[in-house]
């Protein structure tokens, strides 16, 4: 199958929460079953970010979103709010392109690196992103408005305990 990475469109934003809940299911299985019962991002928040051209969408042939990336400036670097793929087509790779388009926003914005909070021991999480060349930052290295995000994570319900910040500087092609 064919994908291709376009910018998100606000009438999207009901399937891009479907497309959020959909893949929220796969953590029952890797221990953390109250992701599967959060809320997704709000539609709003979806509508808004297209305006501010911080919302990419993966689309099959025929222009259908199976997946998407939101993320939003944090600490002079470019955070990835969210990165959710429908699981009928989990395995394709797909954040790879989705995260270089989110590089080449980062550097038109004149940022250093993309930033993520995820799962530590989620095979599709943190050892994945460092498999994508992210690394772990330090607990002191951490900026406060994505220590605010952690925080507000922990708010919500998710175990901070199990979760860590990662960063990764810009691509060189991002870079170029």
């Amino acid at each position: 199958m064919t994908y291709s990475i376009r910018p998100g469109r606000r009438a999207e934003a009901d399937l891009l929460r479907e497309i959020e809940r959909a893949a929220g299911q796969a953590f029952i299985a890797a221990g953390h079953p109250g992701v599967a019962t959060f809320e997704p991002t709000h539609g709003d928040d979806l509508r808004d970010a297209v305006g501010d051209g911080c919302l990419f969408v993966a689309v099959d042939q025929t222009d259908h979103p199976i997946g998407f990336l939101l993320c939003s400036e944090l600490d002079e670097d470019l955070y990835v709010q969210e990165l959710n793929v429908h699981p009928d087509h989990a395995g394709n790779r797909l954040a790879v392109p989705l995260l270089a388009a989110a590089d080449r926003l980062a550097k038109g914005l004149g940022l250093a690196a993309l930033t993520l909070t995820t799962f530590r021991h989620v095979p599709w999480n943190a050892p994945y992103y460092a498999r994508l060349g992210f690394t772990i930052i330090p607990d002191d290295a951490i900026g406060p408005d994505l220590r605010f995000v952690i925080a507000r994570q922990q708010q919500a319900g998710l175990d901070v305990s199990q979760r860590v910040a990662m960063r990764r500087p810009l691509t060189r092609e991002a870079a170029a």
